[in-house]
């Protein structure tokens, strides 16, 4: 099947969506490795709040991602995704003005209540005709990496520069400087799309929830992030008690993150190439747990804390870019908006409880504890994960027709007929048609009528 290369409007579009993504992750990301040393510094300060500081604005993130990617829907994307950015500022700003630890925690609920995610994803899917859009979402997937290995190296900088509050106001730099991005460089959609691909519709939600493949993924990127959140609220700590000044931590984070890309690369290569996904993906799975048992016992000594969280961040970086391809290489016909919108959902929830339950495990136990209850998650993801089966390679393509709406069975019955079909979500009111299909699929063997939609 041949399709027309990218319009400059989808390389633009591609290139400032990605950058926006950037900023707001950046934001995000920088108070990963720094807020656990400064959090002494703030009144009523107890490890449990600094594990709720870290996590909280992933509850904002899970609970309003669908609902205003569905408010976008109505009011358009770009006002949608600058009152999230305004939430954002307006969160940084709050907890850079914050004394309290409490003051700290509202603010970066606050931000995560400007949950965009699937706005953008939406907006992209409305710039973007559907052959492209799996380019698109990797080049979105490599900025939100490239920005959380940048944020691990300049967050401690920037802290020992400027403070954590500081460090919040730049969140809220980057945030404006999204909000100039949306307003002048990302292009406006001459119209939006009802397109499954890239909205969360209800109607497709309990197949979604009820399909294994999807949930066990779903429940990997809660795991993910779920166990991230909770060594980060240990592992600034043990650093500084070895003698790690806080200025300096960016000189172990940065061979960390050198480290993890380049290891990652030949796995993914394996993974795609020679058809090993299932094994490629379960070992990072195994390695994730191996590294945390191995830190809960020997965590508190520098070096083997450094090859151990080293050994992590490998396999980290190998889940964060497979999982997201996973989804949309499992996924039904037409379903990529509502699994990507309850992918973030529990990607988000996850790193709220890992925050929360790291905080209380480090306050309670101590650091081991964190590691131990980090290897029982990966361990229970690992059984929950040991029956995936590996996806199909597949494409999606877009079909329209003119005639009436009331023949639309007879069309589902008729596209999955012909070879090389897998599977199709009709949309009868639109007169579209999502098609999943194999490499053998021949465009020339569709029925009289059926088009190449865009």
């Amino acid at each position: 099947m041949n399709h027309q290369s990218m319009s400059a409007i989808e390389l633009r579009a591609i290139v400032s969506l990605a950058c926006l993504y950037a900023f707001r992750m950046l934001g995000l990301f920088m108070l990963l490795p720094v807020l656990s040393l400064y959090a002494a510094e703030y009144e009523f300060s107890t490890p449990v709040l600094v594990g709720l500081a870290l996590g909280i604005y992933g509850l904002g993130q899970a609970a309003l991602q669908v609902p205003l990617g569905m408010l976008s829907d109505r009011i358009g994307r770009k006002p949608v995704i600058i009152s999230g950015l305004l939430l954002f500022i307006a969160g940084g700003l709050l907890a850079a003005g914050a004394d309290t630890i409490f003051g700290v925690i509202i603010g970066r609920l606050l931000q995560g209540t400007g949950a965009i995610a699937s706005t953008l994803t939406a907006l992209l899917a409305d710039l973007t005709r559907e052959h492209h859009r799996t380019k698109a979402m990797a080049a979105i997937g490599v900025s939100i990496g490239v920005s959380f290995a940048v944020a691990m190296v300049i967050g401690p900088v920037l802290a020992s520069w400027f403070g954590v509050s500081g460090l919040f106001l730049c969140t809220s730099v980057l945030a404006g400087l999204g909000i100039l991005v949306t307003l002048f460089l990302v292009p406006s959609p001459e119209g939006q799309r009802l397109d499954p691909d890239s909205q969360s519709l209800g109607g497709l939600l309990v197949r979604c929830l009820n399909d294994r493949n999807l949930m066990r993924l779903n429940l990997g990127i809660f795991s993910l992030h779920a166990i991230l959140m909770a060594i980060f609220v240990a592992v600034p700590g043990i650093l500084e008690t070895q003698g790690l000044l806080r200025d300096d931590h960016w000189q172990v984070y940065l061979p960390m993150m050198v480290v993890a890309f380049i290891a990652m690369v030949p796995l993914i290569i394996v993974a795609e190439t020679r058809n090993k996904m299932r094994e490629v993906f379960l070992l990072g799975i195994a390695a994730i747990g191996l590294a945390l048992l191995a830190a809960a016992v020997w965590g508190q000594m520098f070096m083997p804390l450094l090859l151990t969280i080293t050994l992590f961040f490998v396999a980290f970086n190998l889940m964060e870019a497979s999982l997201p391809s996973l989804v949309s290489k499992t996924v039904y016909a037409g379903g990529k908006g509502t699994a990507m919108g309850v992918y973030s959902t529990f990607q988000f929830f996850g790193a709220f409880c890992g925050g929360a339950v790291g905080g209380g495990l480090y306050g309670r136990w101590g650091a081991s504890a964190v590691f131990a209850g980090a290897a029982v998650l990966a361990g229970a993801w690992l059984m929950a994960a040991w029956g995936m089966s590996v996806p199909l390679k597949t494409e999606s393509i877009v079909l329209s027709w003119q005639f009436g709406a009331g023949d639309a069975a007879d069309i589902r019955r008729e596209i999955l007929a012909l070879p090389g079909a897998i599977d199709v979500t009709v949309l009868e009111s639109e007169r579209i048609a999502y098609l999943q299909v194999g490499r053998d699929f021949d465009l020339a063997n569709l029925p009289a009528g059926l088009q190449l939609g865009s």
